[in-house]
C-alpha cells in the first residue's frame, strides 16, 4: 500500500522486484501500482517482458536503440511483466540489460518474475551479465516474495468442487 500511496519511491528511482509462483497474483499487484502512480500525476507503462524485448531488439536492428530508451524515459516507471519468460539469447538480454543499465538510478521498473534470482542465469546469456543486471536492479529496490497458491489453480479446485456437488445431487436416488 505503502507504494501505492507514495511516489517518493518513483523519485528516487527506486525498482519494485516482485517474485512468487504463476498465478499468485504478480500481474494483478503490478497493475494496480501502475494505475495508482498514474493517479499520483506520475506516468507509467506496462509491458510484457517478451512484448518489451521484442520492442527493444527491433529499435536495435534500426539503430534506434537509444532513442527508444530515452522515450521510455517519460515514463516514471516501466512495469516490465513474467520477466521468466525472456528467452535465454544473446540479442534478447542484450537489449534488457540495455534497459537495465541505462534506467539505474535515473527512473524505477517494476518487474514480476517467477523464479528466484539464483535461476536468472537461464534468462541473461552469461553469468557477468545476469550478476551485472541483478546488482542494479537490487542496489535501490524493494524486493517482494510472495508466498502463495495460484489463485487460478484455487478457482478452478472450487469451480471442480462445486461441479461435483451438482452432479451428486442430480444422480442421487431422492431426485427420481
Amino acid at each position: 500500500m505503502q507504494l501505492a500511496t507514495d511516489v517518493g519511491w518513483l523519485e528516487r528511482a527506486e525498482n519494485c522486484l516482485i517474485f512468487g509462483p504463476s498465478g499468485a497474483g504478480k500481474t494483478h499487484i503490478s497493475i494496480g501500482l501502475a494505475r495508482a502512480t498514474i493517479e499520483l500525476g506520475k506516468r507509467a507503462k506496462f509491458f510484457s517482458a517478451t512484448s518489451l524485448v521484442q520492442q527493444l531488439q527491433q529499435a536495435k536492428l534500426q539503430l534506434m536503440l537509444p532513442a527508444m530508451l530515452k522515450k521510455l524515459d517519460r515514463y516514471d516507471l516501466l512495469v516490465v511483466d513474467d520477466l521468466g519468460y525472456v528467452k535465454k539469447s544473446e540479442a534478447e538480454t542484450s537489449v534488457l540489460f540495455e534497459l537495465i543499465a541505462h534506467r539505474y538510478e535515473r527512473r524505477s521498473l517494476l518487474i514480476t518474475a517467477n523464479q528466484p534470482f539464483s535461476q536468472w542465469n537461464t534468462i541473461f546469456a552469461d553469468d557477468m551479465m545476469t550478476v551485472a543486471a541483478v546488482d542494479r536492479l537490487v542496489h535501490h529496490a524493494l524486493i517482494v516474495d510472495i508466498h502463495s497458491e495460484s489463485y487460478r489453480k484455487r478457482s478452478a479446485a472450487k469451480r471442480g468442487e462445486g461441479a461435483e456437488v451438482a452432479t451428486s445431487k442430480e444422480n442421487s436416488p431422492e431426485r427420481s
